[in-house]
């Protein structure tokens, strides 16, 4: 009887051993298989995806086989890790070991946006709009609502984010994308306020943001800033008008077509500088961290007078005589191929 049973345990012990031996096989065959794909493909995961159900429906598709040997490693190897949203590449190279080690690093594709230094609120919304991977959320929002969305209310949103290239994935909302961005401004903005140089006409972060805004419009030559700035804040010690063109076109907004006339210098906006006292009320465009930093750090000098060469770059006088003679010798003599702004990027 006893022999009996040791036979039967044995032969028991035997089948659990095959049945762990064929299991082991079934799972590495599982794993080791390359994906069923003719070309590389996205893979869309939503929140709410689970990798059982992804692995069902790849199974469906024919583009692997075994799904049940698959959720059961992940559920017993992985139990505890998150499966993130976004989009992963597969492609005819990879295994379905490759395709969980993805989910398992979350290495999701990433889509990028870069926000240019000079552009608008109006440019930006546009950029936004043309991203396809992005959730469009913002098409029915005016700039008040807009803003009232990033917790920004009465706030304009002229210069309020920072120029950089960012980062996202499907799914992602152009509203993430712009919080992300207000977020990276207050941050550059903060590290540069507290560097500050002593004396300047600031009475607080927003008013530098101001100054930035004009320095990025008006040159396009980095070691220029810093002496743009220093004429702007010369001019705002004594009383004396800006007068810069950059913020008078951003003031006729789409009555601007290219060409800055006389009648324009003379027409009242808010922005006009050579009709309003001081700075205008909002930036008038993305500043990066090199126009902060030259608002910031104004170059001491004498020089109250600068007129475009032509070429980006500008020219510098402390007189309106020299002024006068600068303007004559690059602006009623203009080349071809003239411009008075920074280069398009």
């Amino acid at each position: 009887m006893i022999r009996k049973l040791m036979q039967l345990l044995v032969a028991g012990l035997l089948a659990i051993l095959l049945a762990l031996v064929v299991a082991g096989w079934q799972l590495q065959r599982a794993l080791e298989q390359p994906l069923q794909l003719e070309a590389e493909r996205l893979l869309e995961v939503v929140p709410g995806d689970t990798p059982g159900g992804l692995l069902n429906r790849l199974q469906a598709e024919g583009v692997v086989k075994g799904a049940f040997w698959l959720r059961l490693y992940w559920r017993f190897n992985l139990p505890h890790q998150a499966l993130h949203s976004g989009e992963y590449r597969l492609t005819p190279e990879q295994r379905a070991r490759d395709l969980l080690g993805l989910w398992q690093r979350g290495e999701v594709v990433q889509y990028s946006l870069t926000l240019v230094e000079g552009w608008n609120f109006r440019q930006v919304r546009a950029a936004l709009a043309r991203q396809e991977a992005l959730t469009q959320s913002l098409a029915a929002l005016n700039d008040k609502a807009l803003m009232e969305k990033l917790g920004l209310p009465g706030v304009s949103p002229e210069g309020r984010f920072f120029p950089d290239t960012y980062r996202y994935v499907r799914g992602m909302s152009d509203l993430d994308l712009l919080r992300q961005a207000s977020t990276r401004l207050d941050q550059v903005l903060a590290e540069e306020w507290d560097k500050r140089a002593s004396g300047l006409p600031y009475r607080k972060p927003y008013d530098a943001l101001i100054m930035a805004s004009m320095v990025e419009k008006e040159t396009g030559v980095a070691e220029e800033r810093g002496q743009i700035a220093g004429v702007f804040v010369r001019r705002l010690a004594i009383g004396m008008r800006l007068q810069t063109d950059p913020t008078v076109i951003f003031g006729l907004g789409e009555r601007y077509k290219g060409n800055l006339t006389r009648s324009h210098l003379q027409m009242p906006t808010p922005y006009n500088t050579y009709v309003i006292d001081g700075m205008p009320p909002t930036p008038i465009a993305l500043a990066g961290r090199e126009a902060i930093h030259a608002a910031l750090h104004p170059v001491a000098g004498r020089s109250l007078y600068f007129v475009a060469r032509g070429d980006g770059s500008h020219v510098f006088s402390e007189t309106l005589v020299q002024h006068n003679r600068a303007v004559r010798e690059y602006q009623l003599k203009r080349r071809a191929g003239y411009r008075s702004s920074p280069a398009p990027r």
